[in-house]
């Protein structure tokens, strides 16, 4: 063969092994977030048996050490699931796939599944559109970015993700990957969890007391409503809720920082979790004008302010939620403004149907409350649902937690259910 023809061939058989190697896997990925309630919701692929994959919606949650998913996703990736009378599980999936990356789930023992009647098999968590989610047993094993103000997360393996901004060297319990940020309150040293998955910050019971006591004069009020509303847990309407003047947060000095109470037999559950005396946890509602960085081997996170606007965060119709596994909303509580009920009108078991003519069954929290929130003074018209039977209100969005006059400090103090 003539030397040119030898090389042709030579490049014509380059040209087709390119060709047919698949792509080399990403070491790192970014892909965009939905912020639903101050949580961070991604796009994630399940493998199915197959080979190919389905994409859900995940939820990152670095705060959680427990690998959680749909009765849905499970049946998808056709794991075997075993229930008992509370609560049901499944071997994990080997992985997932994050923006072309796969991340290993090989240090997970069990994906655990809510027991759920059938018609809510894609229900991980109520009020909720992501059907797994990313627990910090899981993410330690990589890099992770988080930018609210871009509204971006990132992953990678340990090593490619470049951090920026002001760094602190925290508490990472090497068993489970939660993370505890040194913190300073009234001029006392305490731990701080760092949890980007919870859309409101706490403080212990004692320590929320104490600084109460300290500062009679700080916002505060009873009844979890806007971000405090996490699930539409019975105790919710009963939540104590301050704004914080001040804390040090590892680099960060933090003022007005929204924090509700952590009672007491869920601190105890809490800090046995975390493996070292905290004190509470930061929540997504303190850091959204920030990229948060974890570098998990280095156990150390990164805080890079990428804005300075503050959202108004309680300017909201003043009720507590429940999601239900049917896709519907229910009131558990009016909260008190002025010290009066804030929606007279309205009554504890009352079903949320419509606000301002958008139906809001099978919708997401951060969706629900996204329309009940706006400028003060500005009116909601709510439809509603009373034994069977619909009816409207026009309530107001009120200022919640905020300075206020004297009068409306002590009448938001309370929130009362109506029955």
């Amino acid at each position: 063969m003539k030397p040119a023809a030898i090389l042709f061939a030579s490049i014509s058989l380059c040209i087709l092994s390119a060709q047919s190697a698949p792509p080399a896997e990403p070491n790192s990925v970014t892909v965009p977030i939905t912020l639903d309630h101050n949580r961070i919701v991604i796009d994630v692929f399940l493998p199915l048996p197959d080979g190919s994959t389905k994409r859900v919606r995940g939820w990152v949650d670095n705060g959680n050490p427990d690998l959680e998913m749909s009765r849905r996703a499970a049946t998808l990736m056709g794991l075997s699931v075993s229930c008992d009378e509370k609560a049901c599980s499944a071997p994990p999936p080997r992985e997932i796939t994050i923006g072309g990356m796969k991340v290993s789930l090989a240090s997970v023992k069990e994906a655990k599944i809510p027991l759920k009647p059938v018609n809510a098999a894609t229900v991980m968590a109520p009020g909720m559109s992501a059907e797994i989610n990313l627990p910090s047993v899981v993410l330690r094993q990589y890099d992770v970015l988080v930018s609210f103000p871009d509204r971006e997360f990132s992953i990678g393996h340990p090593g490619t993700l470049k951090f920026k901004g002001v760094s602190s060297k925290v508490a990472l319990n090497s068993e489970n990957g939660l993370v505890q940020v040194p913190s300073e309150i009234e001029g006392k040293k305490y731990h701080l969890a760092l949890d980007v998955g919870a859309s409101i910050s706490f403080l212990s019971e004692e320590l929320f007391d104490k600084v109460s006591r300290t500062h009679p004069d700080l916002p505060q009020m009873t009844g979890a409503i806007g971000p405090a509303n996490m699930w539409g847990l019975d105790e919710e309407p009963k939540w104590k809720l301050m704004r914080v003047n001040r804390l040090h947060y590892g680099p960060l000095f933090l003022t007005d920082v929204a924090m509700a109470d952590f009672f007491k037999e869920g601190m105890a559950w809490f800090e046995k979790r975390a493996g070292i005396p905290t004190a509470g946890l930061l929540g997504s509602n303190a850091l959204l004008n920030y990229r948060v960085g974890i570098d998990y081997a280095h156990s150390t996170v990164y805080f890079d302010i990428g804005s300075t606007f503050r959202a108004p965060d309680f300017d909201v119709v003043g009720l507590t939620l429940r999601p239900e596994d049917d896709g519907r909303f229910t009131i558990l509580a009016v909260a008190d403004f002025n010290g009066k009920p804030s929606v007279p009108e309205v009554q504890a078991n009352d079903h949320l149907v419509a606000v301002d003519g958008i139906p809001v069954p099978d919708s997401t929290m951060g969706q629900v409350w996204s329309l009940l929130e706006g400028t003060p003074g500005q009116e909601r018209k709510l439809t509603l649902e009373h034994a069977g039977k619909q009816f409207t209100v026009l309530a107001k969005v009120q200022h919640f937690l905020g300075e206020g006059t004297p009068e409306e400090k002590e009448g938001q103090g309370k929130t009362k259910l109506k029955n």
